[in-house]
């Protein structure tokens, strides 16, 4: 019986994959799919680690109008890594055990979500330009953003995480130049998502033009709390915004607060040109 049960599983499976995949591949372009009149939005949610980047991610997917999970880790060369995003969003966010849950094969959203916090995903950076990509950009101040870091990379010494903190904030810098498109991008801190709630909710509301708006509670995914996908701390599976920071127990020297502060400090510059911002 327990082998009948997987069989059927795995056939399942495969012919919701298949499904999605004809559909995605018989589109006209890779924002496209078949049966589908209107072109999808990409929506990047473009930040660094430690950021409250999950956090963002729940609040946005809970909108009717937003699918996505978080970090999908796929490497664009071009737009036609596209297709391979929206399947990926589609299978990996969804559920599919029960009659009701064919609802979900329906691919009516308007926004693909990917997050991307590490400067190796965008193998070439055209495509940036598009019409149909948008892209938040989420900054947090670098001492408790380090000592995040390190609490969850102790293999790290500190340098490892300034490096990486001033190469990923230098590179959103980039990002920004090269969309150069108010329109299109949107600047937010994560002090904005947990002080300034209601004004980052309309933000994003007026910002993604969506029918609905936002609020503080979000829907647990599957997904919700894995490593390599998002945070996997106790406080993303709480449903709804945390307040109350964990206590971290270490130090950032002034030499790497002097370094990431001034980085902190010229991105958000630089970005606030570029960028719609609160």
């Amino acid at each position: 019986m327990q082998y009948l049960r997987n069989s059927i599983r795995v056939y399942k499976n495969k012919l919701i994959q298949n499904y999605f995949k004809y559909r995605i591949n018989q589109g006209k372009s890779p924002y496209q799919v078949l049966f589908k009149p209107e072109s999808y939005q990409i929506l990047f949610i473009l930040s660094h680690m430690r950021s409250g980047s999950s956090l963002l991610t729940h609040l946005l997917i809970t909108n009717p109008q937003v699918i996505g999970y978080g970090e999908t880790h796929i490497q664009y060369r071009s737009e036609a890594d596209f297709r391979k995003l929206i399947y990926q969003v589609y299978w990996q966010s969804q559920d599919f055990r029960k009659l009701g849950d064919l609802e979900n094969l329906k691919m009516k959203h308007k926004y693909i979500l990917d997050k991307v916090l590490h400067n190796n995903k965008f193998l070439q950076k055209d495509f940036l330009k598009s019409e149909n990509i948008y892209a938040i950009f989420l900054l947090r101040e670098p001492q408790r953003t380090v000592a995040s870091m390190l609490d969850q990379k102790p293999h790290w010494i500190e340098d490892d995480a300034v490096q990486y903190y001033n190469g990923r904030l230098s590179a959103l810098e980039e990002y920004a130049q090269i969309i150069n498109n108010r329109k299109r991008t949107l600047l937010i801190t994560h002090d904005q998502i947990i002080n300034q709630s209601q004004a980052v909710f309309q933000g994003l509301q007026n910002f993604l033009a969506t029918q609905t708006g936002f609020s503080e509670e979000y829907k647990i995914l599957k997904t919700t709390g894995m490593r390599n996908i998002g945070d996997f701390k106790e406080n993303i599976k709480a449903g709804r915004i945390v307040r109350k920071n964990r206590e971290l127990n270490i130090e950032v020297s002034p030499q790497a607060l002097d370094s990431t502060n001034h980085q902190f400090q010229q991105c958000r510059e630089i970005l606030s040109q570029f960028c719609t911002t609160l």
